[in-house]
């Protein structure tokens, strides 16, 4: 009898050590695969973007055995309203500038855990090879949302063409000074500025709808410069602040700095994108 309670006893440890070990797969391990897996959004995008995503997902599968997913957006107000609901976990498509003016006005907690690239803003002309060859009164279509207005007017001060008010916080056509050329300023939607060329002297234009309208970045009259005023635009992951130093996102944003990215930019954007993680801004 002795001997049969010791092999019933023996039995059930045995029995249940392996429900242990089965609960440890069936529960443990499917946790740490979630754990694993990201989701992070993104703009619907471009084949060069779309190589360079690819690349990350590969590197961030490779390296740290993290499967990355990801959710494509047409409307800019989106991915942040994903990211703070917790539908996705990271999103890749903004500029400081945007989160800032973002989180003010929907009282958000969204940071930044890694930059990405920065696409200069550029002055394009059909008419003029060089801003110094602007004449008196010239006509400068911008973009009339305010934060590209403000970025295309600082553009407009680093050419030389005139000040700003210091005390503007996000500068409107309304704070220029110092106008010694008489500048005029033209205000049109952002998609509009290159058909405007025909009918100003020149233009400053976002990068992607250059693109988009068939501009040669490299036919531009004057690039931003890629100094302190210019490191608002630069664009980022971003993260909700309480994931801030989550080791996975901060894997995924390794993932994307690589060397392989930057050839990846290079052969999709020329110098028309540059990476900006590790990029001296404090100029």
């Amino acid at each position: 009898m002795k001997k049969k309670k010791q092999r019933n006893a023996i039995i059930w440890a045995v029995v249940a050590i392996v429900v242990v070990i089965a609960g440890y797969f069936s529960f443990v391990r499917p946790q740490q695969q979630s754990a694993k897996t990201v989701t992070v959004g993104i703009m619907a995008s471009s084949k060069g973007d779309d190589a360079i995503w690819n690349a990350t997902a590969k590197k961030a599968k490779k390296d740290y055995g993290i499967t990355i997913k990801f959710k494509r957006f047409t409307d800019y107000n989106q991915p942040n309203k994903a990211l703070t609901s917790g539908n996705i976990d990271l999103n890749a498509f903004q500029s400081y500038n945007f989160l800032n003016n973002w989180n003010e006005t929907h009282k958000t907690n969204i940071v930044s855990i890694g930059n990405t690239f920065i696409t200069p803003i550029r002055v394009y002309s059909h008419k003029y090879k060089s801003v110094k060859d602007l004449p008196n009164g010239a006509t400068i279509a911008i973009p009339n949302d305010a934060t590209n207005e403000a970025r295309a007017l600082n553009a407009l001060v680093s050419a030389g063409l005139f000040k700003l008010d210091k005390n503007a916080k996000l500068p409107t056509a309304n704070d220029i000074i110092d106008n010694k050329k008489n500048i005029k300023i033209k205000e049109v939607g952002a998609d509009q500025t290159p058909r405007s060329l025909d009918d100003v002297d020149a233009a400053v234009v976002n990068a992607n709808y250059a693109q988009a309208a068939g501009l040669d970045y490299k036919t531009a009259i004057f690039v931003e410069p890629l100094n302190k005023k210019a490191a608002q635009y630069v664009n980022f992951i971003a993260a909700n602040k309480k994931d801030k130093n989550n080791k996975v996102y901060k894997q995924v944003v390794k993932a994307y700095q690589t060397e392989t990215t930057k050839k990846l930019i290079q052969k999709y954007y020329g110098t028309s994108e540059l990476p900006a993680w590790d990029r001296d801004f404090s100029k």
